[in-house]
């Protein structure tokens, strides 16, 4: 009897991301994810009529933004709402991420393996244009490897870091994970129009610096960060 493969669902929270890289993100999700559970953070635009035209989705809303305020109850929401697709595994992405097209090359591999829980992904933070990474700073992808892909454990007690803001991805418990060497490219700061937005959405939830350096949200307006180009 031929063994079932194994079943991958994406989760993300997404909030106005109409016109920003959602139905690449999400074109991209549908042609290696078995589901795509995205949690709808209050958008006031069209990303949920995105969201509905991709028949692997499976859209969940509610009206109020939490993500500034309380990043965490969204994550613990997210991810029991993945957990109910009883997938054996979990990608946790963002509406502004993609994964480099070698994980679609490699996915069985990954999700076949049986010695880590957890597989790491490499991030690159691409700056002011989809062809360019930045490599100063805090912004260098050798130091941004995140846990991203969880083999799902149904009966497990999950443990959340209790922070409002930059709680992580996915929960504090799930075991060791194993740097795969593959990349995962950030957009989020691809448009020098969402810099000053960014800014001033993370200096004014964290103006101490407590959940990461006020150092580092200061560095997100630098004049003239050093950017690398992206080769596939």
């Amino acid at each position: 009897m031929e063994k079932t493969k194994p079943r991958l669902a994406a989760g993300m929270i997404v909030h106005n991301e109409a016109d920003r890289y959602l139905p690449m993100v999400l074109g991209d999700l549908a042609t290696y994810c078995d589901s795509i559970v995205v949690l709808d953070d209050g958008s006031t635009d069209g990303t949920p009529q995105i969201c509905q035209a991709f028949p692997q989705v499976i859209l969940h809303r509610h009206q109020e933004n939490l993500f500034w305020s309380n990043e965490s109850a969204l994550r613990v929401t997210l991810w029991n709402l993945v957990l109910a697709q009883r997938p054996d595994w979990i990608l946790a992405i963002d509406a502004d991420e993609m994964l480099e097209p070698r994980f679609k090359q490699e996915k069985i591999q990954w999700l076949t393996q049986q010695q880590y829980p957890v597989i790491s992904f490499r991030i690159y933070e691409f700056w002011n244009s989809l062809t360019h990474y930045r490599v100063d700073k805090l912004w260098n992808p050798q130091m941004k490897i995140t846990p991203m892909l969880v083999r799902a454990q149904p009966n497990m007690v999950y443990h959340w870091m209790p922070q409002p803001l930059h709680c992580g991805r996915i929960p504090m418990d799930v075991g060791p994970a194993y740097f795969s060497g593959l990349r995962c490219k950030h957009l989020g700061y691809a448009n020098p129009e969402d810099h000053r937005r960014k800014y001033e959405m993370y200096t004014r939830y964290d103006p101490e610096g407590q959940f990461s350096p006020r150092a580092h949200y200061e560095s997100i307006l630098d004049e003239n960060p050093v950017l690398e180009p992206w080769e596939d």
